[in-house]
């Protein structure tokens, strides 16, 4: 079984991590739209970090970090009033490991991944029939749990019904928590 933690060099602590995994329409963003204020809820601190095999721009041409990002920076933080951002160029492909991504996080109680399916990392996989297309669990490393909508046979884990986020959410903090009490026998991964 693969460790929920990685350690962040930035902060000092470890992060726990969990996955949340599945082909493009299966619903992992709207998952992680309800559970990350359930998580809240039960005063957790949850960040969230989405690959995406898509180029990615945030920025828009005409804006003054677009324009500064255009002459060549490595790298441009923006900052307002209620937010910042870092925007980092990379060089032919070079995606950064995941460990470099979490290091770049402040500390907090649980870090949600979407994507990274190769990952080594617990994941729940989210699966519906409707997308027509066979489950990751079988080939993809981690996979400890599915969620669904639709009826699924027994596939050796946990099967976690899609709609019902308390149980998804109990299922994830559990999890981190079993992992990480050798660790750090202060856990904030309380409920």
């Amino acid at each position: 079984m693969a460790k929920t933690s990685q350690f962040n060099q930035a902060s000092g602590v470890e992060m726990r991590v969990f996955g949340i995994s599945g082909h493009s329409g299966m619903g992992k963003t709207t998952l992680l739209e309800h559970l990350v204020p359930e998580l809240k809820a039960r005063g957790m601190i949850v960040s969230v970090i989405k690959h995406s095999h898509k180029d990615l721009d945030i920025d828009r041409p005409g804006k003054d970090s677009y324009r500064l990002r255009e002459t060549g920076c490595q790298e441009v933080l923006v900052m307002g009033r209620r937010r910042w951002v870092l925007m980092h160029e990379l060089s032919e492909d070079n995606e950064p490991p995941l460990p470099q991504l979490l290091d770049k996080l402040q500390a907090c109680d649980l870090v949600l991944i979407e994507g990274f399916k190769q990952g080594d990392f617990p994941k729940l996989e989210v699966w519906r029939a409707a997308v027509d297309k066979s489950p990751l669990w079988p080939t993809s490393h981690g996979i400890v749990a599915m969620a669904s909508d639709d009826p699924i046979t027994q596939v050796g884990m946990h099967l976690l019904t899609l709609s019902d986020i308390t149980c998804i959410a109990d299922f994830i903090v559990e999890h981190a928590a079993e992992q990480i009490a050798s660790l750090n026998p202060v856990s904030v991964l309380q409920t």
